[in-house]
Formats: C-alpha cells, structure tokens, sequence
C-alpha cells in the first residue's frame, strides 16, 4: 500500500512478453487474462475502454453471478466514502474539489449486470448460464472513466495523468464469497490474486506513457492525427497502472539483470541519486529475500497526495517530496514489489502484512547502506516513539487505545491509528520476532515466506507459520503483537 510521508479502441499489435510470475494462484487455478483496448482523451479528462475478460468462477461453488469492484466511483460526486480524508483533501484537490465517476454501458456475454454495493463500488454481472468452480467464462465490458482533479492514484494529477484501478476488477473472495470491499481513505482497498493483463492504450502523442513492463508503439495501427498508440503485455500481476503527461525526464540503470527506470520532474534536484537508490535497493531485495520476477521495474515521480504507491514492476512517487524524503519512499515502494506484488496478502484486513514488513524492509536496507545517512536502529527508534507517542494520546483520549493489528481499513479511526498500527507497530513486530529468533534463522524465515506464496495471497496465519517453522513459540509473539496484549 502507499507510504504516507511522515510529514503527514485499437487493433492487434506487437507486444513485449515476459514470464512473470507461476501460473497458479492459491486455489490452483490458472491466471484470469483482461484485455484492454483503451483511449485516454484530454481535452476531456475521460478513459473509454473495452475489457475482455477471461474470468475463472473463484468460488469454492458453482455460480450465476461474479461480482467486480469500480474503484472509479469513489471519486464521484456524491460518494459516501471520500478517496481522501479531510487532513489530506486540500494537497488533493489542488484545483478544490473536483469529481469522476465510471460507467458501464455493457458487458456482452452476461445475461444481465447492474451497479449495486454500499456505495456503488459494486458490478454484479448475471451470467447466462450458471459456472462451475474454477470453470471460465468471458465477458466484455464497454466502460468510460471520468478522471476527477486530484493527486491520486487515479486522476488527473498537477504533474501527470495516474491511471490506476481504472477498469472493473474481480472482486475477492473471502470465506466462500465475494468481498464487497469500499474505498478508503485509510491504505490501500486492494486485494486481487494475479492475472495476465494485455493493455493498448493510446493518448495524445505529445504525452509520455509510463509503465512497469516495457511498453512499444503499435504496429500495423493507422496513425490518427496528435495521437499515438502503445501495447503493453504484464503476465503474472496483481493489478496493472500507468501514469501519462509531458515535462518527464527519464535515467535508467542495472540491477543485475534487470532494467531500472526513473521518470521524474523538475522536483527532483538529484534524480541520478533516486536512480541509484532504486536499483540498489532492488538488488538487495532480491538477494536478502528471494529473486525479483519481473523484466523491468519502474519509478514514476508524479502527483500524489501521500508519499508513494506500489504497483506491480511500477512504483509512484510524490512530485510534492522533499529531498530529504524521496530516499525512504523510494525503498519503501520498492519493497513492496515483494510485499504485496509478488506476495500478495489481504490488504483490506491485514494492512500490517505487507505495510509493516514493506517499512520493516526498509530498515534493513539502510542498515546495510550507511552511505545514504540513515542506520537501522534509528529507524526503529522512530517507530517505537512514534507508536508510544500515539498510544499515549489515544489513552487519554479515548480512555483505552485500540492496538489490535488485524482489522478492516475502515475500523481505523483515521491517518493516524492506521498510520501507528499499520506502519510503526508493524516494524516493532518484525524488529522483536528478528531479536528473539536471531538474525540467521529470521532471514530463512522471510525467505520461505517469499518462496512458498510468491504469485499467491498468504493470510496472515501464512506469514506467522513460516516463523514458527524456523522458531518454536514465536507464533505467542506474533499473537501478542496482533492481539494488542504486547505493551511496547
């Protein structure tokens, strides 16, 4: 999920292919494919797309109905729950308050569909017949986006167009049906099982398209007059976004084997020290916890109400950053190409799983890189003054402070708890559970974590397994932590 900064249609087209992550999810089934053809219209501020979509029924049942999330909407006019919280809204909306919204005018291949849910975040689609466990069906959706003015992770933002959770996503499936997620303003909503996307996508052919796979210009596609068409093909990816505009400078470097790329703006002063930062801090991911799956990964500086915001093989970052941040974002987002896009997690219950880890991570990275200035202890440190400081409050406040870590997003008061629980008492966990197992059988135990649920989402009970393998007991700590009985 995002790092929030402490400072609170076309033709068939050649393709770039790559082999991304296994092709099982948890249930083993094979990947569901979506297929985009979009066009983005400034003049407008509008998406239209056609999706075709290769779905496998995720129920443990046969069913009639799949069910999709419309992220879009939540930027509406008129949404019960607002993408932004107040504290965060003026940065937001940067031109005042400015609304979108989705629409769905078919889906071939359905008996019928209809837009439903708490807060019209919800695509119910009747099939024409009823599906099987694990059995595919294909549909086909026609849809437009209107993208509202504002940093986020879609819209259109000061310094770019973020393209982001724009297309209906097969909703989750917890205990034996699917999860009817709302937006929140608290983390990230998210949880998907991985799947091929196959994206053309034209624009103005003044603006940059960036995106985490390689994107290549169409061929045998007419050229339309002051626009231009690209194909991307991602395999193996839990979601797929891009961020287009003018005014970016792009640097690229190594890691290993793998391409790193930095589009930035002017607000960078030093971009040739982010670049480097980004593939030093992919390596040494990928050697401390397991190998990176993707061919190419990407950091796009753009406008962004929070810190940073992680996608599979892409990695946002805040034009609005100091110098002074733009290290730690970057090392946080970067991690969460393993937490959370490679291993995925349930986001919306357990935000702790991958935001704490993903910030733990980050700890470990600049431990062992001194030359960026920050040591490892100190940044645990911070997040050990900054959760008692919030417990503190929270006490006197509210009498008795909620510090259970398992919880739905829109259980957290607001910025701050989901910020101290999340982010802060999720490093604390992970710093304890490293003192109490060691640092040798800590790092087979992250390793295994990474190895058995790459491409797959691991609950929680997942995780903690893992540990207890290489460390008899170590699920009481884990319990403690999660249960809120630990007194930090």
């Amino acid at each position: 999920m995002n790092r929030i900064a402490t400072g609170i249609a076309a033709g068939a087209l050649a393709f770039f292919a790559a082999a991304g992550l296994a092709a099982c999810g948890k249930g083993g089934s094979k990947r569901d494919r979506y297929t985009i053809d979009a066009a983005y219209h400034a003049d407008t501020g509008t998406l239209t797309a056609e999706m075709k979509a290769e779905i496998a029924n995720p129920l443990p049942m046969s069913t009639n109905e799949l069910k999709f999330q419309l992220w879009g909407n939540a930027f509406r006019e008129g949404a019960k729950y607002a993408p932004v919280s107040d504290l965060f809204a003026n940065s937001a909306y940067y031109h005042g308050k400015s609304y979108g919204g989705m629409t769905v005018s078919a889906v071939a291949g359905a008996e019928s569909f209809e837009v439903c849910g708490e807060d019209e975040n919800i695509l119910s689609v009747k099939l024409k017949n009823s599906v099987g466990a694990g059995k595919k069906v294909t549909l086909t959706f026609a849809f437009e986006v209107t993208l509202a003015e504002i940093n986020h992770r879609l819209g259109i933002s000061e310094c770019g167009v973020n393209l982001a959770n724009f297309y209906p996503a097969l909703c989750a499936v917890e205990n034996g049906a699917f999860a009817e997620h709302i937006y929140s303003s608290n983390g990230d909503p998210f949880v998907s099982e991985t799947a091929d996307f196959d994206v053309t996508l034209t624009i103005p052919e003044i603006y940059t398209l960036i995106s985490g796979f390689a994107a290549e210009e169409a061929e045998g596609k007419t050229p339309a007059d002051g626009v231009k068409t690209y194909h991307v093909r991602e395999e193996g990816v839990r979601d797929v976004a891009f961020v287009l505009g003018e005014g970016f400078e792009c640097l690229t470097e190594k890691a290993g084997d793998t391409e790193v790329a930095y589009y930035y703006t002017s607000a960078d002063t030093d971009p040739q020290r982010t670049l480097k930062l980004a593939a030093e801090s992919l390596a040494y991911y990928g050697e401390t916890f397991g190998e990176y799956a993707y061919p190419r990964y990407t950091v796009a500086m753009t406008g962004f109400v929070y810190g940073g915001m992680e996608f599979p093989a892409l990695s946002m970052i805040s034009s609005d950053l100091r110098q002074s941040e733009i290290p730690a974002v970057v090392a946080h987002e970067t991690a969460h190409q393993w937490w959370y896009a490679m291993v995925g997690s349930d986001q919306y219950n357990c935000a702790w799983q991958d935001e704490g880890l993903a910030e733990f991570s980050t700890a470990l990275f600049f431990g062992d890189h001194p030359d960026y200035g920050t040591d490892y202890r100190d940044l645990i440190t911070a997040s050990e003054q900054s959760y008692r400081a919030f417990f503190s409050v929270y006490s006197q406040v509210q009498k008795e402070a909620d510090t259970t870590m398992n919880r739905p997003l829109t259980a957290y008061s607001g910025d701050y708890e989901y910020r101290n629980i999340a982010y802060d008492k999720g490093v604390i966990l992970f710093d304890r559970i490293r003192e109490v197992m060691g640092k040798h059988k800590f790092s087979n135990a992250l390793k295994a974590y990474f190895r058995e649920y790459k491409g797959k989402i691991a609950d929680f009970e997942d995780l903690v397994s893992c540990f207890e393998r290489y460390s008899g007991g170590i699920e009481d700590l884990f319990a403690s932590f999660i249960e809120g009985r630990c007194v930090i």
